[in-house]
């Protein structure tokens, strides 16, 4: 029997996990973390619909926690076998699951101490240490080459041009008739046309079934200059004596952004010493883009032959101590303070924000996907207040999200991406978005000669 499971990221845009099984053989494409509010991070939590020890193999599209969050508790249920991603996504990989499990374990133990669990002894999700024993079972793999991952399936990486390393998933084997069928995995698929990274890619043959993301189905990012964006509103915030903050993931958003800043210093409107890098992931994440030259785009190598790239140790102000992030405090000049996380649900940006938020002269500028229940999501539609640290923050500080700069291509992108492929796809399943997205995505799809996408829901199974 062949098939294939559904198991995340089903009608949510966190938690992706896709189980492919071929009599004993049995792998999943990716094995993400939930992020949200308590309802889908409570999903962590649950069993798994599979055992960990009789997996073969995992095949990662990108680095992302809601992608490879979940990885160390796999490993620590008894998960043995290769982790498979590309030779780029191996340092960002580790970054951000030794962050994970520490993260995880310093959040367990303030549970503990202010008693905020319902658990007497708050445990958590998984440790450092597991995260440590995840590293050691990845296997780097190349772009454009045929791999094997078992006897009789093959797997294939195409660039998807989301973050550094990022990849679509071609996966051939035989199905339950004894003839070879493709599935491809589009990962998430980034934008066209954008700095930083080549553009997302074609696969290499005509898929006989498509899983696609449809994080932005709905959404037409229209043309934007993220530049010009920025511009505006640094020099209308520093105007009035205020501060910029731009919560970024420190994986992709960040570096972008960096970019785009370095732009705004070569035209003589910012002074590189009024921007601040506070994210000891985001700086070791932007040494990694800087190194992985075979990555880059046109645009981004004559930047770096320039040294003005943004990306450079020397070009703006690097906090890597707790120490220097908290002298930001009493800096009284205006500054931009580029922090992780992107959601606002952790990290530095979150004592930023505690500080800046009832500050009118203040403005935060997000640059990312914000999913339900965050709080960035709370910000960006308009909350009045918020929680940080149980204590309640007025909100005066001006909020803006910069669409732009999204790392998920928008729907005509999406369908661009699609019409790219060698043949059209006789299934297409949608995933990694929510409902009304999806909905808008497999209409224009079918509009445009598609075979009408199914939207899976987790457990949904079907034939190989």
């Amino acid at each position: 029997m062949s098939e294939v499971i559904f198991s995340g990221a089903c009608g949510t845009v966190t938690g992706s996990c896709t189980h492919l099984r071929w009599g004993k053989t049995s792998i999943l494409v990716d094995c993400g973390l939930y992020q949200g509010d308590d309802e889908l991070e409570q999903r962590n939590w649950r069993r798994f619909s599979f055992r960990p020890h009789e997996l073969d193999a995992v095949i990662l599209t990108h680095a992302h926690l809601d992608h490879t969050g979940l990885l160390p508790r796999l490993v620590a249920e008894g998960f043995e076998g290769p982790i498979y991603c590309t030779k780029a996504s191996r340092g960002l990989v580790s970054l951000i699951l030794q962050d994970a499990g520490h993260l995880q374990e310093e959040q367990a133990r303030y549970a503990r101490k202010k008693g905020y669990s319902v658990h007497k002894k708050p445990k958590p999700l998984y440790t450092a240490k597991d995260a440590v024993r995840t590293l050691k079972l990845l296997k780097p793999r190349v772009f454009d080459h045929a791999h094997d991952v078992a006897p009789g399936v093959t797997f294939r990486y195409s660039r998807a041009g989301h973050l550094l390393g990022a990849g679509s998933v071609e996966i051939r084997a035989k199905g339950s008739d004894g003839k070879h069928r493709t599935w491809l995995f589009s990962g998430d698929v980034g934008r066209y046309g954008v700095p930083i990274l080549k553009d997302p890619e074609p696969a290499y043959s005509a898929p006989d079934s498509l899983v696609l993301e449809s994080t932005y189905g709905d959404r037409d990012h229209k043309e934007t200059n993220p530049e010009r964006e920025f511009r505006k509103t640094i020099k209308k915030v520093f105007q009035r004596g205020g501060t910029v903050v731009i919560p970024a993931f420190a994986l992709g958003r960040t570096q972008e952004v960096l970019y785009h800043l370095a732009g705004l210093v070569e035209s003589g409107d910012l002074d590189p010493k009024d921007v601040f890098l506070d994210s000891p992931m985001a700086i070791k994440a932007t040494d990694l883009y800087r190194q992985a030259k075979d990555e880059h785009d046109e645009e981004l190598a004559e930047a770096i032959e320039r040294e003005m790239s943004g990306l450079g140790p020397d070009r703006f102000n690097r906090c890597r101590s707790v120490e220097q992030s908290k002298a930001l405090n009493r800096r009284r000049k205006p500054a931009v303070i580029v922090a992780a996380s992107g959601m606002a649900t952790g990290g530095r940006v979150v004592h930023h924000l505690k500080r800046l938020l009832p500050d009118e002269r203040a403005a935060i500028v997000f640059v990312g996907y914000q999913a339900g229940g965050t709080r960035g999501r709370a910000l960006v539609n308009g909350a009045q207040t918020v929680a940080i640290h149980r204590e309640t923050v007025r909100v005066r500080a001006e909020i803006s999200i910069l669409h732009g700069l999204s790392a998920h291509g928008d729907g005509p992108e999406l369908q661009r991406w699609v019409e790219s492929l060698p043949g059209r796809p006789k299934r297409i399943f949608l995933n990694h978005g929510e409902d009304p997205a999806r909905k808008v995505l497999a209409a224009e799809l079918e509009q445009r000669g598609f075979a009408r996408p199914a939207l899976p829901y987790s457990g949904t199974t079907v034939k190989w």
